[in-house]
């Protein structure tokens, strides 16, 4: 006989736990309850059998005796779905007075051993699917996840923000200093770049009058893996008509409270072993002043290359200047950024989009944002000059020629854009995977991602 194709009306094991934990040992309600889920142990004594059932909410036992429901045929791995009675166990635990069991889809291959679990971590990344069934861990983070996603959204929908989408596959690429993947358009005959950010065509609807909006999404930059980056990832970005730079700092602490709060109950989280809290307001440093406290802050390409070579940083690959100051950042300031930071008035080589700060002409107004060591998103008060946003391209171009190959490569229709009127405009990228990362306490962004990239096997 085929199994049943649905069964419907069922309550969620965390709920019925929650039924069942005031009761005296040895008792049970009289309310019928329905429950489905995965067998994932399973103790015979006698005419009575206990299962574990476990569903995306939690687990739970089941008490099937053998009177009532028949002779239990079945499997560890099994999908079963059963009626009872929430009840607790004469040893005190929370339970379910089985009626009925039926068997909605048997197992075919042996599940991993239950005791241990999946523990071989490339098997998890390459089946994620006996991860999530296996380790209780991993499905709490698969939904803390999703959770903080839809934080996110809630928390821009009632400031007034509103969602779009933009392209994936652009014609150019841009937005950020990255190497892109490229493919084919055949019908078009034409290539096309996947998106390495979403930035330049949400600015394009600051243009067109939208004002705030936002977009989650994937972005793609062809380079390597390692902790903290992986070439598909998902970035929130925001843009807001009317703000600036410290408009968008204390809306980004704003957020990141909230859903710390939201997602896990608390700000303090624990990463890379350190006790870290999230509450806003956040410590404000800026860069040049950390580049100087260190001296490495000199315009002068040689002599930033020497200082940082006589420190035995390799920077055999970095061919200009800004290419050697972003070295320097990475090597000897982010490392120090523990508490959640912000750095702030980046070099104007370094930023393309970003205004000139009105205090200092040779940098913008930029920052980024820093927990744990690592980097969680990127923000300006964007340039809104269409002349002087064509500049800053042909200064790119230069840098690009310079042997920079992430250097921005220029967009006339972007500029057109600008051309018609941008008004003064804050806009901001956060990373969503290293924001799990920081929620979950995970220390790969590979835990935080569902089917992350690896090599393909023979």
């Amino acid at each position: 006989m085929a199994a049943p194709k649905r069964f419907p009306d069922r309550d969620e094991i965390a709920a019925v736990r929650t039924e069942a934990e005031p009761l005296e040992n040895g008792a049970q309600t009289e309310t019928e309850r329905r429950l489905a889920g995965r067998v994932m142990a399973r103790r015979d004594m006698g005419k009575l059998v206990f299962l574990d059932l476990v569903d995306r909410s939690g687990r739970i036992q089941l008490l099937c005796p053998v009177e009532r429901t028949g002779e239990i045929d079945v499997h560890l791995g099994d999908v079963v779905g059963v009626s009872g009675r929430p009840a607790k166990s004469r040893r005190g635990e929370p339970s379910l007075q089985v009626d009925t069991l039926e068997v909605l889809s048997r197992i075919r291959t042996p599940l991993p051993d239950t005791f241990h679990g999946l523990t071989d971590v490339e098997q998890r990344y390459r089946k994620r699917y006996l991860d999530l069934l296996m380790n209780e861990e991993a499905r709490s983070d698969a939904l803390t996840r999703s959770k903080a996603v839809a934080s996110i959204r809630r928390t821009l929908d009632e400031w007034g923000f509103v969602e779009v989408e933009t392209p994936i596959l652009q014609p150019r690429y841009g937005g950020a200093f990255a190497e892109p993947f490229v493919t084919h358009w055949n019908s078009l005959d034409e290539d096309r770049y996947l998106r390495i950010a979403t930035e330049l065509y949400l600015k394009r609807l600051i243009v067109g009058g939208l004002e705030k909006v936002y977009e989650i999404g994937k972005d793609f930059r062809n380079e390597g893996v390692n902790y903290k980056r992986h070439p598909e990832f998902t970035m929130l970005e925001w843009y807001e008509a009317y703000a600036d730079y410290r408009d968008t700092m204390r809306r980004m602490e704003l957020l990141v409270e909230r859903v710390a709060l939201e997602v896990v109950g608390t700000t303090a989280v624990s990463f890379k072993g350190h006790e870290l809290d999230l509450k806003a307001p956040w410590k404000r440093v800026r860069l040049v002043d950390e580049l100087k406290a260190l001296d490495l802050w000199t315009k002068d390409y040689d002599e930033l290359k020497r200082r940082l070579e006589s420190r035995d940083v390799d920077v055999s690959q970095d061919k200009t200047w800004s290419q050697l100051v972003d070295k320097a950042v990475t090597a000897y300031i982010e490392p120090r950024l523990i508490e959640p930071t912000i750095l702030y008035d980046y070099p104007i080589e370094l930023s393309p989009f970003a205004r000139r700060s009105d205090e200092d002409p040779d940098v913008t107004e930029r920052f980024e944002y820093y927990v744990g060591g690592m980097e969680l998103g990127n923000a300006f008060t964007e340039l809104n000059d269409a002349e002087e946003q064509a500049e800053r391209f042909t200064m790119q171009a230069d840098e690009g020629a310079g042997g920079n190959v992430e250097a921005e490569q220029g967009d006339p229709d972007y500029v057109e854009a600008l051309s018609y009127g941008m008004p003064p405009t804050g806009g901001l990228g956060l990373g969503i995977d290293r924001l799990v990362m920081l929620l979950t306490g995970r220390e790969s962004i590979r835990d935080v991602i569902l089917f992350p990239a690896l090599r393909t096997i023979d």
